[in-house]
């Protein structure tokens, strides 16, 4: 227990969300208030919801980098079981491609740019510096982790960690659908500053765009909702700011063209959040 919660009190304070895993790889189930998602999910979940519990439950959604937390008495019963040490990749604007086999390695070593590499039982975790929805089996022994997932914790690793390329990108865009997705014909006007983000890290418009575009993917009913209350928290975040450009729209009016959306309906959704907000 005491290794494990070291190390994680470690990368904690390196700025890297962490969490307790069971034998199996596998993050705690849910305490019964959090049983079947009925607590609503925690609020950076993919489903925005209220949940506070204390206890390591929603899986990746619970790793943190509040020492309180770590060491707190309802966590102390998963680090005396854990495993191993968990991180998610996402919340540290991290991308870890996993290769799983020798097979995997030698296509990344032809088609990616070398970056930090940590070995792992199989294969290898490459890590770089950006943040994106995450995938699985996007090729052959090729797994996304990133955002809404999480990474076992296999050291350090070795090599210069280099930015996310478009390269890695690309394999979670899914074929594109028989419809052409067209060009968004609404544009957001900056306001007075000069269209500077007030955020400040272009990291954070990365991130909430790729997360923009999993919620829209994922969606399993009620896409039309779906797609205009994104557009309403895309906006809402950025509408004002001057940061959004063409190409972040298009990759939102792709995604929901991808789920059967016409662009009629993507360019009224979009102008019907920005009436919305007054934008």
């Amino acid at each position: 227990m005491k290794a494990r919660l070291h190390t994680a009190l470690r990368l904690a304070a390196s700025g890297l969300p962490v969490l307790p895993l069971r034998k199996g790889k596998l993050p705690y189930g849910n305490c019964p208030a959090c049983a079947e998602n009925v607590c609503g999910g925690r609020p950076n979940m993919k489903n925005a919801g209220p949940c506070e519990c204390a206890s390591v439950c929603h899986a990746w959604a619970a790793a943190t980098t509040d020492p309180r937390v770590l060491t707190s008495p309802t966590w102390a019963s998963a680090w005396r079981e854990a495993a191993a040490v968990a991180y998610h990749p996402g919340g540290a604007g991290l991308t870890v491609v996993d290769l799983d086999d020798a097979a995997a390695i030698a296509w990344a070593g032809e088609a990616l740019p070398a970056t930090r590499t940590v070995p792992t039982t199989r294969g290898e975790h490459w890590i770089y510096r950006g943040a994106m929805q995450s995938a699985n089996a996007v090729r052959p022994g090729v797994d996304i982790k990133s955002l809404m997932s999480y990474a076992r914790w296999l050291g350090p690793g070795t090599g210069t960690m280099t930015d996310l390329p478009d390269a890695v990108r690309g394999l979670a865009v899914k074929e594109p659908s028989a419809v052409r997705p067209a060009s968004p014909v609404v544009t957001v006007s900056a306001l007075a500053g000069g269209g500077e983000c007030r955020h400040r890290t272009p990291a954070y418009l990365e991130r909430g765009i790729a997360m923009a575009e999993q919620r829209i993917t994922e969606a399993r009913s009620a896409v039309h909702t779906t797609v205009y209350r994104t557009f309403l928290a895309v906006l809402a975040a950025h509408g004002r700011c001057g940061c959004l450009t063409d190409a972040h729209i298009v990759r939102l009016f792709t995604a929901a063209q991808t789920k059967g959306e016409s662009p009629r309906h993507c360019t009224e959704a979009w102008a019907n959040a920005c009436t919305r907000l007054g934008l």
